[in-house]
This record gives C-alpha cells, structure tokens and sequence, in this order.
C-alpha cells in the first residue's frame, strides 16, 4: 500500500490504520469517531487528505476543451474561486466528481482517490494539446471548524479574509501553499496543498495549537454524511444521474437547455430532459425512528412492502443523537410513508431536508 508524506505523523498520534483507495490511511484516533466528530463541530480537525488526486491543468482553450467533459459553467468561473465538478458519461452517469480552481493561465483540479487514474486518462484523452499535468510532490490537508479560520491565520494572516470557494496561492516560511477556503464537512475551514517535503513542519505547527485535533476517515465520512454530501461509488456512481442525485445545483443554467452553452458534455441528451422529465430515482435524506443506524444496501420499502428504494450510506448522527440516510427511492413515491428494512423489521422513516446539520461555510 502507499503511504501519504504525514504516515510516521499518523502512528505517532496512535492512530488506527487501514487500507483505503491503495493507500494506508488513518481511521481514526485515540479520541475515537463520536469524539473526533463533535471535535470539529467545536473546534478544528486536521485531516490528511493526500491521497486524493492533484492535477494542473494548461494549454490554449483548456477551460473551454474542459467544458466538454463537465456540465459545468467553467468560462464563467472568476480566478482565485474554485468550483464542484463532476465527470460524466455517454449514458448521463457520474464518473466521478471534483473540485476545480481557476488560476489564469491554469486550472487546478482535485479528484477523488479511487478514481483518480482513470480521471487523469480521462482528461489526456480529452483535453487535446492541453498538458495534464498529475502533481505528485504535495500532500493535502484539510483544516475544518469553527476555529480553523483563527487557526490558519497565526500561519498565514491573509486568509482570514477568504470565503467560501476561493482558492489561493500564499507564502508560509518561505513555502508556497495553495489554500482553498473549503473542505467535505459542512463546516468552514481550509484545503491546504503543501509541498511533501514542509508536510510535518507545516501539520504540527497546526497542531500546536490546542484548538487542533488529528481526525480519520471515519468522523470525516460522519460528518459529509450529516452535510448532505455524495460519497462517490456509493452516492452517486455511473448509474446516477446529476438530477437523480439530486446534484441540479452543480449545473448552472448558462449549461442547460436555452442556457448561452448548453450541453455539449458527455450524457447531455440524457441528462439535460431530466430538469423537466423527473427521473426515475431521486437521492433523499431521512431521520430514522428509533436508535438502529440503518447502513448502506438496505432496502427501502413502502407500506405494501414493495421495495421502492435502497440506501446508499447511513450511520448514527453524533450531532443529532439519531440514525440518519440518504437514499434512492422512486420519485413517485417520495412522500409515502417508507420504511427500512433491517433484520426483517421495518423501521418508520422521516423524509427531512439536508444537509441534515446545517452548513457554516464562511461567505463573508
């Protein structure tokens, strides 16, 4: 397995390690989830996030040759902001989703680890005399909570100013960081690329701080669970379409029909109709009654006992003090009563809206 440049950091910290997307990864800490959790809802979590994938991206026409493979307005996007992207297919599927920031004369790119092989393919196979150029000697973090932004601003002082979906480049005892004012919990707080080699130094001079815990993958999954937020390969796949997945946000109208630039991406003629045409499956959110977290491939049924949808990720909210999903249930039947199925019991369910925790992402 590969190993980020912050592995030796990690077992120092006592952390508990496991394999994820090829790489040893911390699941969690001595704290444990719940704690981990409520730790950033409070505080600040540090979170080692180097095995997501970096790319930059350059070349005559780049942003516009990357409106082709994304249903999202990249034109229009102004430098120094970034922008949640997804990948498509012919058949309207989701290939994967990213993150995208526009730099003048390049575009950098942050995709998901499982995928991102096959996204850096992708994009050579598509963006053509573009370079595509995968960034190997930086480590990613993320800093996330209501004191990440007095936190970083000890390291570096202009960033107290940035709001929600800037990203920058700033310098840091003589390193070039390049820092995103956003993160994958809900919560306000900084994506940070460092290079490899300032990794350590720069994570325990957060870390000196006592606003500053280590989280693992399993409060961080916690947490985009109570954001509201996709997980890709189980939220959303090949096989769910932007609007099933409830995703309509993430395609501004100047990509849709009678937008300035419709379509022109793959799976257009499958997913633009959708905005008009209900699909057959839409994502939702649901508070469980009772204590039982529902978990994901559990079957959705309704009061006929007819099976009508399927979860695709679940657990028991820390913030909340009860189970919550998200699910895909046939659009018809969205305000039915619906149960889950868990060892032959149907449990009631509750349609609420998400995110099930209110985001605070700083807008200034």
């Amino acid at each position: 397995m590969k190993k980020t440049p912050l592995f030796d950091l990690h077992l120092e910290a006592g952390a508990r390690m496991v394999e994820f997307a090829g790489y040893e990864m911390p699941v969690q800490y001595p704290l444990g989830v719940k704690k981990e959790h409520l730790w950033v809802r409070e505080h600040a979590g540090l979170f080692d996030v180097s095995h997501m994938g970096q790319v930059m991206l350059s070349g005559d026409s780049v942003k516009q040759k990357l409106e082709g493979i994304l249903p999202v307005d990249v034109l229009g996007l102004a430098e120094g902001t970034q922008r949640y992207g997804l990948f498509t297919t012919v058949d309207g599927g989701i290939s994967d989703d990213l993150m995208f920031a526009n730099w003048g004369e390049h575009v950098f790119v942050v995709v998901n680890a499982s995928c991102k092989e096959q996204d850096i393919e992708h994009m050579k196979a598509s963006l053509v005399d573009c370079v595509v150029e995968p960034i190997e000697d930086r480590a990613l973090l993320a800093l996330q909570g209501p004191s990440a932004r007095s936190v970083m601003s000890n390291l570096v002082p202009e960033v107290v100013d940035m709001v929600f979906m800037q990203s920058k480049k700033f310098n840091w005892e003589g390193v070039e960081i390049w820092v995103s004012c956003s993160g994958y919990t809900g919560e306000d707080g900084y994506e940070i690329s460092v290079p490899s080699d300032h990794a350590v130094a720069f994570s325990n001079t957060l870390l000196e701080s006592s606003e500053v815990e280590w989280i693992g993958l399993g409060a961080r999954d916690s947490l985009r669970l109570e954001a509201g937020l996709c997980l890709y390969g189980h939220d959303i796949t090949e096989s769910t379409t932007p609007v099933s997945a409830s995703l309509n946000w993430a395609i501004q109208k100047v990509r849709r029909t009678g937008g300035d630039r419709a379509g022109g991406f793959l799976g257009d003629d499958k997913i633009l109709p959708e905005f008009d045409q209900k699909p057959a499956l839409k994502r939702v959110g649901f508070i469980v009654d009772g204590k039982a977290p529902v978990r994901e491939g559990v079957e959705i049924v309704n009061s006929d006992g007819a099976v009508v949808g399927n979860v695709t990720s679940g657990g028991f909210s820390p913030s909340l003090s009860v189970p919550i999903v998200m699910a895909y249930v046939k659009s018809e039947l969205l305000e039915a009563d619906l149960y889950a199925v868990v060892r032959g019991k149907n449990i009631p369910l509750k349609k609420t809206v998400m995110p099930f925790v209110p985001s605070r992402y700083y807008r200034g």
